[in-house]
């Protein structure tokens, strides 16, 4: 099983970026897929899941609006698009796969750097 983000780097305020997750080994349109980003000495913090078809997403509160997951089950890849990134989304962002639509994680990726200047 491999799941390997791509996409972070260093981003203005204001700005935009667009994470991929490349899934394989696993049947990806079967799995529920999410994201998080973890900041030193903090937990994992949950930011959005996307059911396997795609047709429900739940996102964290301080990200609705802004934030924007999407999968693509022909090419068995997860997006994540960043609008309106702030200082405080500076975080390592993690790519997930779920066993159902708000159950168990239970592939992750190694992550990808996200770093928002003020």
């Amino acid at each position: 099983v491999r799941v390997v983000e791509s996409g972070g780097g260093l981003v203005q305020y204001g700005g935009s970026l667009r994470l991929s997750c490349a899934a394989s080994g696993f049947v990806f349109r079967n799995y529920a897929m999410s994201w998080y980003r973890q900041v030193p000495e903090k937990e994992r913090e949950f930011i959005a899941e996307i059911s396997s078809g795609g047709g429900n997403t739940r996102y964290l509160d301080s990200v609705k609006g802004r934030f924007t997951i999407s999968r693509d089950n022909t090419k068995n890849t997860l997006y994540l698009e960043m609008n309106s990134l702030k200082p405080e989304d500076t975080a390592v962002y993690f790519c997930a796969a779920d066993r159902t639509y708000r159950g168990q994680t239970i592939y992750w990726g190694q992550g990808t750097q996200v770093t928002v200047s003020s």
